[in-house]
């Protein structure tokens, strides 16, 4: 991006427009000063995005315009190969904030409530925290839509963002999508909105976090940010879409035989006959990359709101930072459009710390993790014990020294008893069905020939199937839900317009 590309895009960003931001004056009233054990413990800010894969600038992509993101990620450690535990907004989201993976909880999918499904007494990730001395406030999108739950927080920003799939201004579109500003491909929606960046939900979630950073604090604080863009419908001001000219799209690298080695179960996950035929029939694949880095750009503009104004917080010098995003997102590869698989688009998301003592500018690590290792890590870094259940373990030393020696691989659950194991060189799928998939990144980093069949391959996929878990947990019948929320969900459906 040119200087003047750059100066543009920070002013359509809004990234220095913090007069709404209030930060304390002196002599204004606080809160009883922290104890000298709390002032020891580092605040937390908590940022979490919907549906971002690693179509970032930091990661190596040159058509997305992410300076916010990016210049974030060079003030600690970013990694570029971080998995989510399952390529699906609430399970990720459950084992993250849980600790328990999808196998260990039987949460697989969004339709599961995790409240009525995981072990009674597992305590949740804000919950340790708020239980552990921890101010614990949030805001948007970091439990699941509708999943959350306001006992485990001390606030939450309810009304705007709260459970909601869909930013206010955009409800109601549909029934005449050219008077309403989108349209999209069947379920693939999209479409530029003629509205100010404040109009969406997620800029409300920002100024409510922004404020909450501007109080004085009476105890050590845990602050969770949801950012629910990318995530669709892809319907974001149009100055967005004005970064990225149609006739400048470059489109992902797709084989158009990728799914011919692929065991029937992937094929299945896939779905080439649903989003992707209809994509190719209505001719509009550019248009769907365009409205995905449009969304992106916003997202990361909202971003820069936040990162702008934590650096005027009195707090900052004590404040570590972690940054993921819920799991990766496909645009045509593999004949895949969404998330729902197991391959790198779907499972590959941008993740970042930085922790003030700890990690240094500019760190960048490639070993292999996935975000069970969040609760622990957060947990190392308060001084607070690790509950029991939890799952994975500190990446401590990865922060202090990204080129340690780290032998454990990413772990990824599609739903029940299917699993991806990624090592920094291979990427092992094995399927309910016993059926597998194969790549070696160190030659074939689109994963384009599935190895699995190949004599030559066994010793790898029998070490590799090692770490597949044995605990798969089958889902309570009703999805957790109670026979009145199945009752709801059923009537909601029925009226929804055909």
């Amino acid at each position: 991006m040119s200087r003047m590309q750059r100066r543009d895009f920070l002013k359509l960003a809004g990234c220095s427009a913090l007069g709404a931001v209030l930060f304390p004056r002196p002599g204004q009233s606080a809160d009883p000063a922290p104890s000298a054990s709390e002032k020891k413990r580092p605040n937390i800010l908590f940022l979490a995005i919907d549906d971002l894969r690693d179509w970032v600038g930091y990661l190596g992509n040159k058509q997305v315009k992410t300076p916010n993101l990016d210049r974030l990620a060079t003030r600690g450690v970013y990694f570029t190969r971080s998995f989510c535990a399952s390529p699906c907004c609430n399970p990720s989201r459950t084992a993250l904030l849980t600790g328990l993976r999808p196998g260990s909880s039987g949460v697989y999918s969004n339709g599961h409530d995790w409240r009525q499904i995981v072990p009674e007494g597992t305590v949740t990730l804000p919950l340790h925290f708020k239980n552990n001395g921890y101010h614990v406030v949030g805001a948007g999108k970091i439990f699941h839509g509708g999943l959350l739950r306001l006992s485990d927080w001390d606030g939450y920003l309810t009304g705007k963002g709260l459970g909601d799939e869909e930013d206010p201004v955009e409800k109601g579109r549909g029934k005449d999508k050219t008077k309403d500003g989108w349209d999209g491909v069947g379920g693939l929606r999209w479409g530029p909105l003629d509205c100010a960046d404040k109009d969406l939900a997620d800029y409300q979630s920002v100024s409510y976090i922004l404020k909450k950073l501007g109080e004085p604090q009476g105890k050590p604080f845990f602050f969770a940010c949801g950012l629910h863009k990318p995530h669709m419908p892809w319907s974001v001001p149009k100055k967005y879409y004005a970064l990225y000219p149609l006739d400048q799209i470059e489109m992902p690298k797709v084989l158009e035989t990728d799914l011919d080695d692929v065991p029937r179960a992937g094929v299945a996950m896939a779905k080439p006959d649903g989003d992707h035929a209809a994509i190719l029939k209505s001719g509009r694949w550019k248009e769907a990359v365009q409205a995905y880095l449009a969304t992106i750009s916003f997202c990361d503009a909202m971003i820069g709101r936040l990162i702008d104004g934590f650096d005027q917080c009195p707090n900052k010098d004590n404040t570590l930072i972690c940054l993921w995003s819920d799991h990766g997102w496909h645009l045509g590869e593999k004949q895949h459009w969404r998330k729902f698989a197991l391959w790198e688009e779907a499972t590959r998301a941008p993740y970042m710390w930085i922790v003030p003592g700890v990690t240094k500018p500019g760190g960048v690590c490639h070993r292999t993790v996935d975000y069970m290792h969040i609760y622990p890590t957060l947990c190392d870094f308060a001084g607070l014990p690790v509950p029991k259940h939890v799952e994975g373990e500190s990446i401590r030393k990865l922060l202090e020294n990204p080129a340690a020696p780290w032998d454990k691989p990413a772990i990824t659950t599609w739903q029940f008893n299917n699993h991806a194991v990624r090592t920094e060189r291979w990427h092992y799928i094995r399927y309910a069905d016993g059926t597998e998939e194969l790549y070696d990144h160190g030659r074939d980093p689109l994963e384009w020939t599935n190895l699995a069949q190949k004599p030559e391959c066994a010793s790898v996929k029998a070490d590799l199937a090692q770490w597949v878990p044995k605990d798969n947990k089958p889902t309570p019948a009703g999805g957790g839900k109670t026979r009145e929320q199945r009752d709801r969900k059923a009537k909601k459906r029925a009226e929804k317009p055909s």
